[in-house]
């Protein structure tokens, strides 16, 4: 015959009495080991503490970081369109509304370069921000003029 023994309801309380003497079980260090720098009272140590040791965040490379890059710095960034891809095209002037109704280039107000990619034979005026030197040469051999915004 086994007996389940259980204190009354309420009479024993869950949260330990720490630092209130010998009685409470946990006297003289009260569960905080001797001496030490959590032994003490009001003890909190920084997030990035590591006991004295460098902190991670400092010890890490500080690359890409937005307070070490410029600010005012201009992003070339520059859609780019081969001639290949314009072959297709059945009109006589492009600039970039043109590209960009056709679906060549994503954004209107972003600058575009064209690349001499692939062969060229049609005569046509393109206006762009920006072209390279093997694009002018094939525009201009086909009889096209290039027009720098």
């Amino acid at each position: 015959m086994s007996y389940k023994l259980n204190p009354a309801e309420g009479s024993r309380h869950s949260k330990k009495r720490i630092g209130r003497g010998n009685a409470t079980g946990q006297g003289r260090t009260a569960g905080k080991g001797h001496n030490g720098y959590k032994s003490r009272s009001g003890t909190k140590a920084k997030l990035h503490f590591e006991g004295g040791q460098t902190p991670l965040a400092r010890r890490l490379p500080k690359r890409g970081m937005k307070i070490f890059s410029k600010v005012f710095r201009k992003k070339h960034v520059y859609q780019i369109v081969n001639l290949e891809d314009l072959l297709s095209l059945k009109v006589q002037k492009l600039n970039s509304e043109v590209l960009f109704k056709k679906g060549l280039i994503k954004k209107k107000d972003v600058p575009v370069k064209i690349l001499g990619r692939g062969e060229f034979d049609k005569k046509m005026e393109l206006s762009f921000n920006m072209f390279s030197k093997s694009a002018i040469e094939k525009i201009e051999k086909a009889g096209g003029k290039v027009i720098f915004l």
